[in-house]
C-alpha cells in the first residue's frame, strides 16, 4: 500500500460543519461521520492535530452578536468552540479513538491548557490532539488558531474541511463558468481574495512555508484522498 503523503496534519473544521442539514448546533449523524473519515486517517499512521470553529452555536462577527462589545462576543465564540471540541472528543472515543482536547482558555475541568510540548508528545504516541479556544485572545479567528497551531505543531499541511471541493476562480453556486483550482499561490489566492483563510492565517502559513489544502470534508473519502496525496481540493503553496 502507498505511504501517506503527510505524517502530521493540522485539520481545520468549521463549527458550521457539524450542522449538516440542521439550522443550529451539532448533529449527531454528521459528527459521527466525520469522525469516521478521521480514524480512517488516524489509522493510516498519520498524526491528526485538530482546530475546530463555534459557528454552529456563536460567531463574534455573527448577526446574533450585533451590537455587543466585540472582545465579549469573540469570548463567547472562544466558548463555543470548547463545545465543539468536547462534543467532537466523545465521538472519537466512542469511535475507539484517544483523543484529548487542549484549551487556549483556562476551563481545567472540562479540557487541558494549551501545552505546546505535552500536545507533541500526545501526536507522537498516536493520540488525536483537538485544540479549543482558538488562540485564547479576541480579535483573532479560528483560522489564524489553525495556522498557528499548524506551525506550533511542526505540521506538514493544514487542511480545511470547508462545504465547497476546493478554491475556486469565482463563486461556483453564483458563476457556473467557476474553475476549481488544483493549485494556487500564497500570493495570488491574498492578492485575488480568494476566501481560503483570513490574511492573517494565509500570510503566517506563507511566510512558515505550511502549505493548506481545501477541500469538502461532505465528500466520502475526502480527507484520507488528500492524505493520500490524490487530487482532491486545492492546494495552497508558496511559489
Amino acid at each position: 500500500m502507498t505511504a501517506p503523503a503527510y505524517k502530521r496534519i493540522l485539520l481545520k473544521l468549521s463549527g458550521e460543519a457539524l450542522m449538516g442539514d440542521d439550522s443550529y448546533g451539532i448533529n449527531r449523524g454528521v459528527i459521527e461521520r466525520i469522525v469516521g473519515e478521521i480514524k480512517e486517517v488516524v489509522e493510516l499512521g498519520v498524526e491528526v492535530a485538530i482546530v475546530i470553529g463555534g459557528g454552529n452555536i456563536f460567531r463574534g462577527v455573527a448577526p446574533a452578536a450585533a451590537g455587543m462589545d466585540r472582545a465579549t462576543a469573540d469570548y463567547m465564540g472562544m466558548l463555543a468552540t470548547v463545545m465543539n471540541s468536547m462534543a467532537l472528543q466523545d465521538a472519537m472515543i466512542r469511535a475507539g479513538l484517544d483523543c484529548r482536547v487542549q484549551s487556549a482558555l483556562s476551563l481545567e475541568q472540562v479540557a487541558e491548557p494549551f501545552i505546546r510540548g505535552k500536545a507533541l508528545r500526545y501526536l507522537e504516541d498516536g493520540k488525536v490532539v483537538v485544540f479549543a479556544a482558538g488562540i485564547g485572545s479576541p480579535f483573532f479567528t479560528t483560522d489564524t488558531a489553525a495556522a498557528l497551531r499548524g506551525v506550533e505543531m511542526d505540521a506538514e499541511v493544514v487542511i480545511k474541511a470547508t462545504k465547497v471541493d476546493g478554491v475556486y476562480t469565482a463563486d461556483p453556486k453564483k458563476d457556473p463558468k467557476a474553475t476549481r483550482y488544483q493549485k494556487v499561490s500564497f500570493d495570488e489566492a491574498i492578492n485575488k481574495d480568494l476566501k481560503v483563510m483570513d490574511a492573517t492565517a494565509l500570510t503566517l502559513c506563507r511566510d512558515q512555508k505550511l502549505p493548506i489544502i481545501v477541500f469538502s470534508i461532505f465528500k466520502e473519502g475526502a480527507l484520507k484522498r488528500v492524505v493520500m496525496g490524490q487530487d482532491e481540493g486545492t492546494l495552497v503553496h508558496c511559489d
